[in-house]
């Protein structure tokens, strides 16, 4: 347990030393509902080789986190997860029934007594933690920086060795559902994924805002469905992100 704790407080040490030395920050914070989805679909499509997590499935109860939110965060953990080749889950003891529910999540996942803090890492290249390490909802630091992603990698791989594997725990990885979003309506998924306004995603994408809008229905009935939140998850799910 000593070389696990020196593991978190080592990539915790990374994160202040990258924000002071030379005045470069640890990473970008992300706030706000919109842009947050945005930045969990942006990691899940980057998601090629090896996904990391300090997971905690059970840490949202008791929070009034809108429902639609939830979805979109679990259908990009989903998407990532069948897109990479290694996904490994390290989830606290207590969250085990939340794992054996069938969230759908593939890949392994092993038990501790408890996570140091909420993580997402992709291909050890970006990583995303809570800035309050809790719950993504109140906001995300996106880190590139490569010294404080190395010191999180570390800390994970420290921590796996150290966990337990769940007993007969096993998530078959889905087969990947076929791409079948029209090509002209692809810049339309990008730009509410990024929570972008009708009015600046008509400007950008040099189209007016009836054509926009007109897009914007293709999209939500070619995804079988009236919310934008609820869009984002369906094309996760589909496989179009």
């Amino acid at each position: 347990m000593a070389e696990s704790a020196g593991s978190v407080m080592l990539a915790r040490s990374a994160m202040n030393r990258a924000a002071t030395e030379g005045q470069r920050p640890a990473g970008r914070p992300v706030r706000g509902a919109r842009r947050i989805s945005a930045a969990l679909a942006g990691l899940a499509a980057s998601t090629r080789h090896e996904l990391l997590t300090f997971d905690d499935p059970a840490a949202t109860t008791g929070y009034a986190i809108p429902g639609p939110f939830l979805e979109l965060a679990g259908a990009c953990m989903r998407a990532a997860a069948e897109r990479a080749d290694e996904v490994r889950r390290i989830v606290p003891r207590h969250a085990l029934p939340h794992i054996e529910g069938g969230l759908g999540i593939p890949g392994r996942a092993r038990l501790v007594e408890s996570i140091p803090f909420k993580m997402i890492l992709v291909d050890r290249t970006v990583a995303a933690v809570p800035l309050d390490l809790e719950l993504f909802y109140n906001g995300l630091l996106l880190i590139r920086d490569p010294v404080v992603v190395q010191a999180l990698g570390r800390a994970h791989h420290v921590c796996w060795a150290m966990a337990e594997d769940p007993v007969a725990y096993t998530v078959p990885s889905p087969s990947p559902p076929p791409d079948g979003l029209p090509p002209q309506l692809r810049p339309v998924l990008d730009a509410l994924l990024a929570g972008l306004t009708d009015e600046t995603a008509a400007a950008r994408l040099g189209m007016s805002a009836r054509t926009y809008s007109r897009r914007v229905g293709e999209l939500m009935a070619a995804l079988g469905t009236t919310s934008r939140f609820r869009a984002g998850a369906e094309a996760a799910r589909r496989g179009w992100l």
